[in-house]
This record gives C-alpha cells, sequence and structure tokens, in this order.
C-alpha cells in the first residue's frame, strides 16, 4: 500500500511539473510575440520622429503656417 502511495504521488508531481513546464513555455512564447510588437513598435516611433524632425517638414510649416521667411543679405547683421 505504501508503495502504491509512493507511486501515485510521484505521478502526481511529474504531471504537475510537466503542466508547469508547459505553462511556462506558452507564457514565454507570449511574452517573446509581445517583445516583438513592442520593438516593432519602436521602430515605428523611430521613423515618425525623424519623418517629424525632417528640416524640410519644419521648413514648409514655417513658410505656410507661421508665414516666415528666409532673411534677406539687407537684414543679415554679422557680429564681430
Amino acid at each position: 500500500m505504501a508503495v502504491m502511495f509512493i507511486f501515485i504521488a510521484e505521478l502526481l508531481f511529474y504531471t504537475w511539473c510537466r503542466v508547469q513546464n508547459v505553462q511556462h513555455g506558452y507564457e514565454i512564447s507570449r511574452q517573446d510575440l509581445s517583445q516583438k510588437q513592442l520593438i516593432a513598435y519602436q521602430n515605428n516611433l523611430k521613423i515618425e520622429l525623424a519623418r517629424l524632425k525632417s528640416p524640410d517638414r519644419i521648413a514648409q510649416i514655417a513658410k505656410q503656417q507661421l508665414g516666415l521667411i528666409m532673411p534677406t543679405t539687407e537684414k543679415t547683421i554679422l557680429l564681430p
């Protein structure tokens, strides 16, 4: 009877270990997918930042929305 109890306890422990192993594997897969999505999002944000910092875009906004113009040579003051 004691041997049978030990065998069943060992079998249950082995089953519990396997279930935990599979669950951790699933969690690792989910976290890996999440990491890949976050890296892709970060790359998209870097591209967007570069687009927003573009000198051509800034010059266009300055001319069209703010009404700024490039200074002429008469309005330029050189400092010694």
